[in-house]
C-alpha cells in the first residue's frame, strides 16, 4: 500500500489514520464534499452499482474487509449473519440479519435477496452484470431469515453474494435502465439519498441504520468529469477530496492536502481485433507482448503508481500467481518472431505479409487521459518493430461498434474478489450474454477454455492455485491481449481530522466511493 502525506511535499507514511490530524484552522465538520468523475445517478445494483459490496447506499450479503491493499480482501458478513454453511454438494445455507430496515422504512428479509438476484438473471431486465452471477444455479428463501444458494461450482459462494440488495417491491419487470431506483435508490446502507441533480448528489446518514452509528453525517458529491477541473477544485479548496490520474497528483500538494495510492486488480491493456490480418496472427500478438517495455510504462506513464501486467492475475493472488508467465521486454525476440511469421518490412518500414500491412487503429475513451497516454506509449513501442499503430480518442458509442476491426484500450478487474471472475470472462472464448468487453477478439490459446472451466469448478486450495498457474503459462504462449499494467488508484483529500480506514485492494471501479472513503461508516473523530 502506498500512502503519502503532502505537507509542502509528499512524505511516505505507513498507516493512513496516522496522516489524520485536526485541520489548520481548527474547524471540523460532519460533512464531506467530494468531486466525482462518474455521472451521478444510476444507483441501481441490478445494473452494477455496488456490484462489489462497497456502497454508502446499499449492503450486500457480504462485503470486502481488509487492513491493507496488498492482499485479496476477506469477505465479511454484512446482511448475512455468518459465513455460508455447506449443506450439500455446491449448496450452502446463509443466515440473515434480522431487524434490518431499508431507507424507505420497509423490513429486509430473504424475499428481497431472492428478488434482486432473480432480476439480474431475468432477460427482460437486461442487466449488464448477469454473467457476474452466472455461477448461481438457484437462490431460494429458507424462511424469512435465511437463504439457500446452489452454485455450478464448489468454489466459495461469497464473491457472488456482494451485490447490493433492493426491496422486492422496487424490482420492476422492465429493463433496469428504466427503473425508479436509478435516481431514487432504496437500500439498507448507512446513507440515504436526500437530493439529486445532474451536477450534485447529497447523501445523509441514517439514524435507523442496522450497524454502528455513523459519524460522517452528510456526503455531497459534485460531478466533475474533467481530470484537470477536479485537480483545480482540490487546489482551490472547493472540495474535500477527489480521484485523480497519477500525473496530476503532485499538482494538488498543500499544507493540508494528503494523497493516497491504493493497489488494485484494475488492469489496462490493449484488446486486439480478429478482423485485422496482423492482430489475428498469434505470432504477431506474441511479438507485440514481447516488444512492450512495461516497466517503462509504469515509470513514465503511471509515474510509478502501478505494476506491470502480463495477464489479468496480479501478485496479490498469492500462490495462484505465476511469476514465470510474465513477459520480459525483448525487442530482438519480437523482431525475430515477426520475421519468422512472414511479416517483413515494406514501404515506410511497415511490415507486410500477403498484401496486408502490420497496421491498425487503437481507440480509447477520449475523456480518459490515462488511456490516451497508454495508447500513445504503446504505439511508440510498436514503431521500432515495424508495426503501425494509430491512437485515436473517441466515444464509447463508437468503440462499441469497432471491436471487429480496431484495437481498444480496455480496463478490467470489475469483480476481483474471486480469481475466477477476475480471469474467466477476460480469457475464455466468448459465451452467450458476454459483455462486449470480454475477450473482444475471441482469441483463445489451445486448451485454455478447458483449464478455465476446471479452475472455476474447483474449490479454493493448492490444486486450484496450480490450475491458475498453468492457465497463465498457457495464455502467455498464445496471448489474446497485450496487458500493460495494474493501476494504483490515486486520490487526494483534505485533512479534516478523521480517523479513517486504510484502503483495500480495489476493483476496476475507482471513483470517490473507494480510496479513503470506501468505509465511511467506520470513520471516527
Amino acid at each position: 500500500m502506498k500512502l503519502r502525506c503532502a505537507i509542502a511535499g509528499l512524505t511516505s507514511v505507513s498507516v493512513l489514520a496516522g496522516c489524520a490530524a485536526p485541520s489548520g484552522d481548527g474547524q471540523s465538520t460532519d460533512q464531506i464534499v467530494l468531486a466525482e468523475s462518474y455521472e451521478l445517478g444510476a444507483y441501481n445494483p441490478v445494473v452494477g452499482y455496488s456490484e462489489t459490496g462497497v456502497s454508502p447506499l446499499y449492503d450486500g450479503l457480504y462485503r470486502p474487509s481488509a487492513d491493507t491493499d496488498t492482499v485479496v480482501p476477506d469477505l465479511a458478513p454484512a446482511l448475512a449473519r455468518d459465513a455460508p454453511e455447506a449443506v450439500g454438494p455446491n449448496r450452502w445455507r446463509i443466515p440473515l440479519r434480522t431487524g434490518v430496515v431499508f431507507s424507505d422504512g420497509s423490513a429486509f428479509d430473504s424475499a428481497d435477496v431472492v428478488a434482486t438476484y432473480a432480476a439480474v438473471r431475468d432477460p427482460k431486465v437486461a442487466s449488464e452484470i448477469s454473467t457476474s452471477v452466472a455461477p448461481i444455479v438457484e437462490l431460494t428463501a429458507d424462511g424469512p431469515a435465511a437463504l439457500t444458494v446452489e452454485l455450478n461450482t464448489s468454489a466459495d459462494p461469497r464473491p457472488y453474494l456482494l451485490l447490493g440488495i433492493l426491496p422486492s417491491e422496487k424490482v420492476e419487470a422492465k429493463p433496469a435502465a428504466d427503473w425508479a431506483v436509478n435516481t431514487a435508490p432504496v437500500g439498507t446502507g448507512p446513507y440515504r439519498l436526500e437530493s439529486l441533480r445532474p451536477d450534485q448528489a447529497v447523501l445523509v446518514a441514517r439514524d435507523d441504520y442496522w450497524g454502528e452509528p455513523v459519524q460522517v453525517r452528510r456526503l455531497v458529491y459534485t460531478y466533475v468529469p474533467d481530470d484537470n477541473a477536479r485537480a483545480q477544485s482540490m487546489v482551490s479548496g472547493s472540495v474535500d477530496g477527489t480521484n485523480l490520474p497519477p500525473r496530476l497528483i503532485d499538482s494538488v500538494k498543500g499544507d493540508q492536502v494528503q494523497t493516497v495510492a491504493a493497489q488494485s486488480a484494475d488492469w489496462r491493456g490493449v484488446a486486439l481485433p480478429a478482423g485485422n490480418p496482423f492482430t489475428a496472427d498469434p505470432q504477431a500478438r506474441l511479438a507485440m507482448n514481447l516488444g512492450v517495455d512495461r516497466a517503462a510504462m509504469v515509470r513514465d506513464v503511471l509515474v510509478g503508481y502501478g505494476r506491470e501486467a502480463s495477464t489479468p492475475v496480479a501478485e496479490a493472488y498469492g500462490d495462484a500467481y505465476n511469476p514465470d508467465a510474465q513477459y520480459r521486454f525483448d525487442a530482438a525476440r519480437a523482431t525475430t518472431l515477426l520475421d519468422e511469421a512472414g511479416w517483413r518490412p515494406g514501404a515506410g518500414g511497415i511490415r507486410e505479409k500477403d498484401g496486408a500491412r502490420a497496421s491498425f487503429e487503437l481507440l480509447y475513451n477520449a475523456q480518459d487521459t490515462l488511456r490516451r497516454d497508454l495508447a500513445v506509449a504503446f504505439a511508440a513501442a510498436m514503431t521500432p518493430l515495424g508495426v503501425d499503430v494509430r491512437p485515436r480518442g473517441t466515444s464509447w458509442d463508437e468503440i462499441d461498434t469497432r471491436f471487429d476491426d480496431a484495437a481498444v484500450v480496455l480496463g478490467g478487474g470489475s469483480t476481483p474478489y474471486s480469481i475466477d471472475s477476475q480471469v474467466f470472462d477476460t480469457l475464455h472464448t466468448r459465451v452467450p450474454n458476454s459483455s462486449p468487453y470480454s475477450n473482444p477478439g475471441n482469441f483463445t490459446a489451445p486448451g485454455l477454455d478447458g483449464l478455465l472451466e476446471r479452475a472455476a469448478q474447483s474449490p479454493s486450495g493448492p490444486a486450484k492455485d496450480e490450475l491458475y498457474r498453468t492457465i497463465q503459462a498457457t495464455y502467455a504462449a498464445e496471448p489474446s491481449h497485450v496487458f500493460l499494467a495494474f493501476l494504483d488508484h490515486t486520490y487526494s483529500y483534505k485533512n479534516l481530522g478523521w480517523q479513517q480506514s486504510a484502503p483495500i485492494m480495489e476493483p476496476h471501479s475507482h471513483g470517490v466511493s473507494w480510496g479513503p472513503w470506501w468505509n465511511l461508516q467506520a470513520w471516527t473523530r
